[in-house]
């Protein structure tokens, strides 16, 4: 098969749905053999047998990559099934209800560090001797959030810088091993037709479409499609980079949602009549 991954081995987690999916999509189609992660109960399957009607090879990996567990398992499924690893997709992640800081209930924000941090941080881990081996990928899920500070998201705000800080870190250290990382900074993108609570296509859906210069929202594949060129040899010179995929609202000032301000009277300039 012809493609810019032939021949490739690729670990996605977070694979079963949005930008995940459409990675795992997009990868198969362009040749490689793909393990498409999740959690319990989420929808594996189904996300394999849509990466094979591109007549690509996949399998489904049901587990938390945030444990160490979960990332050596994830791990061992590409090393058992296809015999190495050549690209790890670190795209797991969770947004959480909008909420300031002094809001947002604690057992969320201890979620946040497990799966937007120990999320990235295991399956790196647990995937780095396999791609020494091939002289690998990575390439992690940031967000634009990183680069701002997002209202009532500043606690995934963080968590996204540390993905950036962390990736930059290990395209340095990993160099001398050939092993290239990458971060793709999504902004909005159109996840879900109806958002709900705690995704990330809800504040996607509050912020206001102008605020990009190019005045839509991104799709699914638009996003995978980067993840492919830094997956790719064509990328074979790309390390420790940001890529954000957001319609130019970064470049642009106004890239946060409306802030919900207190009403507060003022003097009148005027005096009485």
């Amino acid at each position: 098969m012809d493609g810019l991954l032939c021949g490739k081995v690729a670990i996605v987690t977070g694979g079963t749905a949005g930008i995940g999916k459409a990675i795992c999509e997009v990868f198969t189609a362009h040749g490689a053999s793909v393990v498409i992660n999740g959690l319990p109960g989420d929808p594996v399957d189904a996300a394999v047998r849509n990466a094979r009607k591109a007549r690509g090879h996949a399998v489904g990996h049901v587990g938390d990559v945030g444990t160490v567990e979960g990332a050596n398992g994830c791990v061992m499924t590409a090393l058992d099934t296809f015999g190495k690893l050549d690209v790890l997709v670190a795209n797991a992640g969770l947004f959480p209800e909008l909420e300031k800081v002094q809001d947002l209930p604690l057992e969320r924000f201890e979620e946040l560090l497990r799966i937007n941090i120990g999320g990235v941080y295991m399956p790196v881990r647990a995937a780095i001797p396999a791609l020494q081996k091939t002289r690998g990928a990575i390439v992690a899920a940031g967000s634009e959030a990183a680069l701002h500070g997002p209202v009532e998201g500043v606690s995934y705000g963080a968590t996204k810088d540390w993905v950036s800080a962390f990736i930059r870190g290990v395209a340095v250290e990993q160099a001398e091993y050939g092993v290239r990382a990458n971060v793709v900074a999504p902004g909005r993108i159109a996840t879900e037709t109806r958002p709900r609570a705690g995704d990330a296509s809800t504040a996607a859906a509050l912020m206001p479409l102008e605020a990009v210069p190019l005045g839509r929202r991104g799709t699914p594949e638009e996003a995978a499609n980067i993840y492919l060129f830094l997956a790719s040899d064509l990328a074979s010179y790309v390390t420790g980079a940001v890529y954000t995929v957001d319609g130019g609202a970064t470049a642009n000032a106004d890239v946060s949602p409306p802030r919900r301000r207190r009403r507060e009277s003022a003097p009148s300039l005027h005096s009485a009549p």
